[in-house]
């Protein structure tokens, strides 16, 4: 193995997106993820459509969306025997991920002291869905519940309530996850000794509130859905063309001068004078532009707008952001070879380092594993 954590080993308890996803993050970087399933495998293995592959082999396109570069290994955690071998592959890791609610860990005989017992230097990461605390700490922890309850379908969407089109809370979490791994590993080195590093999708969720979270804590208000238009900076959004919508980003008094001058827009307008006066009259500021985005294709506008510095874009759906050429300069496309798939194209890391040409701190990645394909590998390395 290879990369900034190649040695790091992660025993990855985790199931269904957050836990896999933060464990996925680490093993992008070149730690060795041992990823432990019951007999059944992780939920998402059932997860679909879409699905994969022949029956007998099929693959449910979110499992691989989540736990590439790891080992998959089964035991069945209420059986002596499968017990015994977490207890020694404990001993060897540096880091244990687990998601399961509150004292389910505990009856299965791996509680923090006991881990801790096993292995002083362990670094544990817990995430739940409210909190490991708190009257609501034993609540489960689904993505779409916590962004309702987080606040964040509340700020999202035109009118009613609306979720985001990936699951946010879920993703948000295993970054916080891994981030706080990486915090207790970098601790580690100066005490000898790990520590549990708790979040939940509760958290994240408050956590990525950012001014909206202010605008209530600090100034009172309570924020409503945001639709496409920016809350605070104008003209800031979604903007209808004679073709298609574009997006356009204002986000200075220069660029607001800017896209007067290319539009041959009355800049002194006093209705539109400052950011404060633009966000009070915004209604009436989309329908001029609007009105002018009308005349031409949405290309063209683009065009017009890039030449004058003004931030602008498409909307682009997934299979043109594939196929984008900026997309695949930034090595965001990983190719696997599956034992059973083929080769497989997989999203890769948001992360480059150096002169690499693909994601990820790794020089190859591996494709998400079949379901125990590694138990019988892993089983001989800790007899070695």
């Amino acid at each position: 193995m290879d990369g900034p954590l190649s040695d790091v080993i992660v025993i990855d308890l985790t199931r269904a997106l957050a836990g896999p996803h933060a464990a996925m993050m680490l093993a992008d970087q070149g730690a060795r993820v041992i990823k432990v399933e019951p007999p059944a495998g992780d939920d998402t293995r059932a997860w679909g459509p879409p699905f994969v592959g022949p029956d007998e082999a099929r693959e449910s396109t979110y499992f691989l969306s989540a736990n590439r570069n790891k080992e998959s290994v089964v035991l069945d955690l209420k059986d002596p025997a499968d017990s015994q071998v977490l207890a020694r592959l404990v001993e060897r890791a540096d880091v244990l991920m687990e998601n399961y609610r509150g004292g389910v860990l505990e009856r299965l005989g791996f509680g923090t002291e006991r881990l801790h017992a096993l292995n002083p230097r362990l670094v544990v990461l817990s995430i739940t869905g409210f909190g490991h605390d708190g009257p609501e700490a034993q609540r489960a922890g689904y993505d779409q519940i916590a962004q309702g309850e987080g606040g964040l379908m509340s700020l999202t969407g035109s009118g009613t309530p609306t979720k985001v089109g990936v699951p946010i809370a879920d993703l948000v979490a295993g970054m916080n996850g891994a981030f706080g791994v990486l915090a207790a590993l970098h601790e580690r080195e100066r005490t000898g000794r790990g520590r549990v590093v708790r979040t939940s999708l509760l958290a994240g969720m408050v956590g990525v509130h950012a001014f909206q979270g202010t605008r209530w804590t600090v100034a009172g208000e309570v924020p409503g859905p945001a639709g496409a238009h920016h809350p605070s900076i104008s003209p800031y959004g979604l903007f209808e063309t004679g073709t298609a919508a574009i997006q356009i980003a204002c986000g200075s008094e220069g660029l607001w001068r800017a896209l007067c001058t290319a539009l041959d827009l009355d800049a002194t307008d006093p209705r539109f004078a400052t950011n404060a006066d633009r966000v009070a009259h915004r209604d009436a500021l989309t329908g001029l532009l609007e009105a002018h985005f009308a005349t031409d294709p949405a290309e063209h506008w683009l065009e017009v707008l890039a030449t004058a510095g003004v931030p602008s874009g498409k909307v682009r759906t997934l299979d043109d952001v594939y196929a984008w050429e900026q997309t695949r300069s930034q090595g965001l496309l990983l190719d696997v070879e599956h034992p059973t798939l083929g080769r497989l194209q997989l999203p890769g890391s948001p992360l480059r380092f150096d002169d690499a040409t693909h994601s990820g701190g790794r020089s190859t990645h591996l494709p998400p594993p079949r379901l125990g394909e590694h138990t019988e590998a892993v089983k001989a390395w800790l007899d070695s």
